[in-house]
Order: structure tokens, then sequence, then C-alpha cells
């Protein structure tokens, strides 16, 4: 026990608040994989590493600090090798690998990258798709093919946040499916241009389709995944959609123009309490949608950036103890 009633100076208390948490849900997109131009057909490029706390357990952050921002740009076309990977994608601790880029060479035979997603292996000759990694972001993708003998050649397809890429058989694989995360709605999404809408929900890292000679080539997955092409006039593969994270479609060496295509963009979206007024800092590219308990805030590029938070209710931590009331003990 302490007797303080003979010294009314001998305790003091910080004036303030200390520092105060806020509960953030996210969704964090890496860059889709690009494709390369193979010779018979190109892998589907892979579907960015997808995580989100979506209804789920909310994010605690401290506010009055700054958290990390980067939106993965989507991975390169390449004229003769594989694409390049997808740009990874950063909410404070959190980051989300890039897609691995579709193999696709002039007589050369690969298997896809890895990445968030893999990608999907050229249709050479049997090339195995790339391996999702880190784990839990995304899926493998398919393997390719060449069978001279069926005269049928077909690029794996990338994979997806929510399956593996198809492997190639008479046809260019299927890009994987993406995932349905509908942190916006549809109406939202459609009006920020990010995801892609199917039905009443919005999908994100979709695998790129496969490339084939001749015969069909693969569909993208659900979630911006390109389509592959085909090696005849008038087709060619299509990139993966800006800000979903969906990879390339394989390109076939006969196509005009004989490249590969580029990987979609990622995003990241924060959904947090109103009352934490937010700063952005310089560099970032975002939009806002204000909301009353609740607003959401779309970053759909930029390296390097930040966010902070306010705290409710004070100023936070004081950044040295300043003298506050005095309190006197008259009990022992």
């Amino acid at each position: 026990v302490i007797d303080l009633s003979g010294n009314t100076e001998a305790l003091t208390i910080p004036s303030g608040t200390t520092s105060s948490t806020l509960d953030v849900e996210y969704l964090v997109v890496a860059g889709g994989g690009g494709s390369g131009r193979g010779n018979h057909s190109s892998g589907g490029g892979g579907a960015g590493g997808l995580l989100t706390n979506y209804g789920g357990t909310a994010l605690s952050l401290a506010t009055e600090t700054t958290h990390d921002i980067t939106v993965g740009l989507g991975g390169t076309a390449n004229s003769n090798g594989a694409g390049g990977s997808g740009g990874n994608s950063i909410f404070s601790d959190i980051t989300s690998a890039g897609g691995g880029g579709g193999y696709g060479a002039v007589n050369i035979n690969g298997p896809g990258a890895n990445g968030g997603s893999g990608g999907g292996g050229s249709g050479e000759a049997t090339n195995a798709g790339g391996i999702a990694t880190p784990s839990g972001q995304g899926n493998s993708g398919g393997s390719g093919i060449g069978d001279n003998s069926q005269n049928y050649f077909g690029g794996g397809g990338g994979g997806g946040a929510g399956s593996v890429g198809a492997n190639a058989g008479s046809t260019g694989g299927n890009g994987g499916i993406g995932l349905a995360v509908n942190i916006l709605n549809p109406t939202q999404a459609t009006a920020q241009a990010v995801g892609q809408v199917s039905g009443s929900d919005v999908y994100y890292s979709g695998g790129g389709g496969g490339g084939a000679e001749g015969n069909a080539p693969g569909t993208g997955g659900t979630g911006g995944g390109g389509t592959g092409g085909r090696g005849v006039p008038g087709s060619t593969a299509t990139d993966g959609t800006p800000n979903t994270g969906g990879g390339a479609g394989g390109e076939d060496y006969y196509l005009t123009p004989s490249v590969g295509r580029v990987g979609g963009s990622g995003v990241v979206i924060l959904k947090y309490p109103t009352a934490n007024t937010i700063t952005i800092s310089a560099g970032l590219t975002y939009s806002s949608i204000p909301g009353g308990s609740y607003s959401i805030v779309i970053f759909t590029a930029g390296t390097g950036g930040t966010v902070s938070f306010a705290s409710v209710g004070g100023t936070g931590r004081p950044s040295s103890p300043t003298e506050g009331l005095m309190r006197e003990n008259t009990t022992t």
C-alpha cells in the first residue's frame, strides 16, 4: 500500500488516450501471370494469389500507424519463352503472390511458372503446370501436351484461386475458376471496374486458358482469366482483365501479333469503420465508397504507398508522457 496523503505530486498520469485499434475486412489480389508464344501453343497465365478475411474474422489494426499498400501489376507478355509472373499485392503484413507465367517458346519445351496460382505448361510436348506457392492463395496450372500422332497440341490452363487449371488434351486446357468474394456487390464492382460479375457474385483471380494449334483453345476462368488463342487466321488470345488478378490466355505461334498476352493487374479492397478516418499517401490510385457504419476504399494501382486510420475519441498515444491529473490517496 502506498500512502500519498503527504505528497499530492507523487503520482501523475499521462494525458491523452492510448493507441487504439480498429477492425478491417480486406481483399488482396495479386497480378495475374502473362503468357508466351508457343511454337505449338502456350500455357495460360496463372491467376494472382488471393487472400481475404471477408465474412470471417476481422483483422485488428493499430490506429495512428502507417500500413503498406501495393497493387501488383499483371505479368508481361513474351514472344519466345515464358510469360512474366504477376506482381505481388500488399496490405500491411499481408502479401498475395503474383501468378506464374504460362510457358510458350519456339521449339523449346517448358513448364508453367510457380506463383500464387501456377501457369500452364507449353504444348510443344508434355509439360507440367506451375505449382501454387505459397499454399493457400491459389491452385496449380495444368499440363500442356503435344501429340504428333494425333496432330494436336495444347497449352495447359493457368490455375485459378478456386480450382486447378485443366490439362490440355485435344484442346487447350481451360483456366481454373476464380473465387467469389462479395466485399463489393455486383453493382459496386461494375461501377468500379474491378472483379468479374457473374450472377449475384463478384469473382477474382481466374486462370488463363491454354492456347491450341488448330483445335479449340482453353477458356479463361471466371474471375478475369483470358481466353487462349487458336492457330488459325482471325483468332487471338486475350489479356487477363485489369484489376481482377486474371491470368493471360496462352498464345499460338501462328497468330498475329505473334507474342503472348499480359496478365490482369491486381486490386486491394478495404472495408473499415467510417468513424476511423483514413489517410492515404501519394502514389496510389484509389476510389472510395462512403457508408454509414462502414466505408470501402478500392486501390487499383500504385506501389509503395501507405494508409493510416485515425483513432476514435482521442488523439492517440502521446509521443512522450505528459502531466495529467494528480491523484491524492488519503488512506493507507
